[in-house]
Order: C-alpha cells, then structure tokens, then sequence
C-alpha cells in the first residue's frame, strides 16, 4: 500500500462527502501526474467513483430523493454511447493508435467544463429555481434529456470526468423546478450505472490496476465519511467556489502543457 495514494483516496473521498462533485475532477490529473498512465488513471478511478458514488445514490434512494423518471431517460442516452466510446477505445488499441495524448487534452477540456458547470450552478439561487424556465415547458424536454445523457457518457467514459458537476448542471438546466436534493439524488443515481459500464468496460481492455484502487478505496471511506460530518458545519457555497477554481485552474495547465 502507497501511503500517498491512501491519502489521495482519502482527500478525494472528503471533496466528494463534503461536496458531492469533483471526485474524476481531482483524482484522474492527480494519478495522471503522480506518474499512472491516462488510460490506466482514468479506468482506475471509473472503478474507485463507482465504489463511492453508489453509498450515496443508496443513501438517497432511501430517503426518496431520486426522480428514476429522469434517471430512466439519462441512462437511455448514456449507456449506449458509454458502450460506443468503449467499442471505439478497443479499436484504437487494436490497430495500436496511440490516443494518451487525445485523454490527457479531453481530461482537461473536461475539468473546465466541469468549473465552469460548479460557477454556473452557484449563480442559482431558490428564488432562480423556483421560476418557470423555457426548457421546462416545452415538449422536447425528454428528448434533449436523452441527448444530454449520451454526450456525458460518451465524456464520462472517455476522461471519467462529468458525471457529478456537469450531470447536475444538465438537471439544473432541463429542470428548474426540480428540488436541490433531488438534483443531487438523481445526478448520483444515474452516475452509478454509467459509471459501472464504463468501469467495466476499461477493466475489459486492462485499464483498471487493483493494487492502485485497493490503495485509493482504503482512504475513501473514511474520507467520504469526514468530508460529510464537516459539510454540515461550512458553508456549501464557499467550498464549491473554491473546488470549482481549483479544477477550473488545473484543466486549463493540462489544455495548454
């Protein structure tokens, strides 16, 4: 056991407790420039989010915060593009085309759209949400539901990074009405089958190293358990703000080195 990776698992799990976005944010460029391979980092940590995500889906199903409506039609679109960028993943490892680049450079668009995502969602406040939005109103909402679903699985399996953030985002956009909590409860609970295809699918193509994610689940535990015991005494706001500039800072080094 790497005592460093322990502790990134357990940084990593206290974010995700206290927050509940930026666990792929903060754990793939961390094992990226720890020295892991991209397509290793990223099927490593799919396995580690799956293993953290689905506590809190659970805890929510149980409190009955999931709209599985909206879930339904999210996995609709993500679980068959999360199953295309993997069949185009193997092809690429077929014919020996070297795409760690292509990761490291989607990695860190993804890491601005998910800061950017976290800056846009503070600007909502309850009065915001309370009011009437046009997407909401309109018939095409399930089909844009579908369509948003298929652009984040194909993302999520492609940099394991979007499933939180950019997930609640697109609630929060097609949504408006929806309650915070259940924006929270129904973005975990859609993550959990999308993340486990694409989780298994980087384990099919050898890309999960279980020594590395024995290490980071040990830390994640209590991590997740600490980062939510100290989510009830900061303020929310000022720990997303400072989360999303972080990540917004660390996309922006990996795009332009």
């Amino acid at each position: 056991m790497d005592p460093t990776l322990v502790f990134a698992g357990f940084a990593v799990g206290g974010v995700i407790g206290l927050c509940g976005v930026g666990g792929g944010a903060l754990m793939t460029p961390f094992l990226i420039h720890y020295g892991i391979s991209p397509a290793i980092a990223i099927g490593t940590d799919l396995v580690y989010a799956l293993f953290s995500k689905s506590i809190g889906a659970w805890l929510h199903h149980i409190k009955g915060t999931v709209n599985w409506g909206i879930v339904g039609r999210l996995a609709l679109g993500s679980i068959p593009a999360s199953l295309a960028c993997m069949v185009m993943l193997k092809s690429l490892d077929e014919h020996n085309i070297d795409y760690q680049w292509l990761i490291r450079d989607i990695v860190g668009v993804m890491l601005v759209l998910t800061a950017s995502a976290m800056l846009l969602s503070l600007r909502k406040n309850n009065k915001e949400r309370g009011e009437k939005h046009p997407l909401s109103n309109t018939r095409h909402t399930g089909y844009l539901t579908i369509l948003m679903g298929a652009l984040l699985g194909f993302l999520v399996t492609l940099s394991s990074i979007g499933s939180g953030a950019v997930g609640a985002a697109v609630l929060i956009l097609l949504y408006p009405l929806l309650p915070a909590i259940s924006v929270v409860g129904t973005d975990l609970m859609h993550a959990v089958p999308l993340v486990g295809v694409a989780a298994l699918g980087h384990w099919q193509l050898g890309n999960v190293d279980f020594p590395l994610l024995g290490s980071l689940v040990l830390g994640a535990a209590p991590g997740v358990w600490l980062g939510a015991k100290l989510g009830t005494r900061l303020p929310e706001q000022y720990v997303r703000r400072v989360l999303a500039v972080a990540l917004l800072l660390i996309g922006m080094q990996m795009v332009i080195y």
